[in-house]
């Protein structure tokens, strides 16, 4: 089993940065594939970005260029570094780990860009 805790998240103004950090446990942390999904206000989840084990990742058109995805696989971490942020990115942020058939899910952590 395998539990994802993310942090991070906060208000901040439009052009400004922020760095979201997801805690795993477990020890299949390093073949998972890692990713970072958001809902926004009255909107369904969507995909932000995505890293493999091996460290290929993949990310949303909206967010090419402004956020950048790492993992460090001896902290079972996966960060989302995410700069000039827009206001269309406020939404709540969930960490997500998939495997085969095994996919897990973080609580979420909220983010909200003000104009």
């Amino acid at each position: 089993q395998v539990q994802l805790v993310e942090s991070g998240g906060d208000l901040v103004q439009a052009g400004g940065s922020l760095r979201l950090s997801c805690a795993a446990s477990g020890n299949i942390f390093n073949i998972l594939t890692m990713g970072w999904y958001r809902q926004g206000p009255g909107k369904q989840r969507e995909l932000v970005a995505t890293i493999t084990g091996a460290g290929t990742t993949n990310y949303a058109d909206s967010v090419k260029g402004r956020f950048t995805i790492s993992r460090d696989n001896g902290k079972l971490t996966v960060y989302l570094q995410m700069n000039s942020l827009k206001p269309e990115d406020t939404a709540v942020y969930y960490c997500n780990g998939h495997w085969a058939m095994a996919e897990y899910w973080g609580q979420g952590t909220q983010v909200t860009v003000s104009s």
